[in-house]
């Protein structure tokens, strides 16, 4: 799998996300939960929580709201991406 190469957070750590990361969190940006990731990706919820759980310590952040704030801030997503879900 390849990594993704970002700015770095804090001194010189730079953040690496996996597609699969990168894939996750999208789809929790869109507002999806956890099941409806699982869902789209044919992966069990456990297996999403546990890529959040990796993009989080990544981040350094402790949740969704943050994640997204972060990764819009250093790039890893596309600021059109993160518009608001349409209902």
């Amino acid at each position: 799998m390849t990594a993704m190469t970002m700015p770095q957070i804090r001194g010189d750590r730079t953040i690496h996300l996996t597609k699969r990361e990168l894939e996750v969190l999208s789809l929790v940006i869109e507002g999806k939960s956890s099941r409806e990731v699982a869902e789209d990706l044919y992966v069990s919820k456990r297996t999403v929580d546990f890529h959040l759980a990796n993009i989080y310590e990544k981040l350094q952040v402790s949740n969704r709201v943050q994640a997204f704030r972060r990764a819009t801030s250093l790039g890893l997503i596309p600021f059109e991406l993160t518009g608001v879900r349409s209902q």
